[in-house]
């Protein structure tokens, strides 16, 4: 298991719809573990492919409290079947966009439908934290960041905001 890093937007894999993942084997369980690792060191509560530069259809998750058990959740080709009629705002941030948050409007619910870590096929049923954090992740799968359910001028924003960092993270790694 390995942590790796965690790429930042504005930056085009982000961008891209994940492919499916033909089958969970030891390479998927490798990626799934490394992903985990890069999630807590983070701290963050949920990870998507994507973010660490693979563009394959694979999430983790784990929103236990930091007092709890670690409770983490795999899913290869995650989908949601459906979703609750009833939405809420729910502040969301993201490891690709650090220290920026923004209300968010999702459904309350959903149900899951996706590939554990043995390859089995499965359904959740979810809601509160766990619900937005799933959806939050299953965008990312799809090219879709929470910035991009905003209004334009706060997406350019934050957007604008990242520019910044990128330069001056890379200024500082050049130094």
């Amino acid at each position: 298991m390995a942590k790796r890093p965690i790429i930042w937007a504005p930056d085009p894999v982000l961008k891209t719809k994940c492919t499916p993942v033909p089958a969970v084997d030891d390479e998927i369980r490798t990626l799934m573990d490394d992903m985990l690792d890069t999630m807590y060191a983070a701290p963050g509560i949920g990870l998507a492919a994507p973010q660490i530069g693979v563009t394959k259809r694979v999430i983790v998750v784990d929103v236990s409290e930091k007092d709890e058990p670690r409770a983490p959740i795999c899913l290869a080709n995650p989908e949601i079947v459906w979703k609750s009629d009833e939405t809420a705002p729910h502040e969301e941030g993201c490891l690709s966009l650090p220290d920026l948050y923004a209300d968010v409007e999702r459904p309350v619910a959903v149900k899951v439908r996706y590939l554990d870590r043995d390859g089995a096929g499965q359904e959740l049923e979810a809601d509160g934290l766990l619900a937005i954090c799933l959806q939050h992740e299953i965008d990312h799968i799809d090219g879709v960041l929470f910035v991009d359910h905003l209004s334009a001028l706060k997406r350019n924003m934050f957007l604008k905001k990242m520019v910044k960092a990128k330069k001056a993270r890379a200024r500082e790694d050049a130094a």
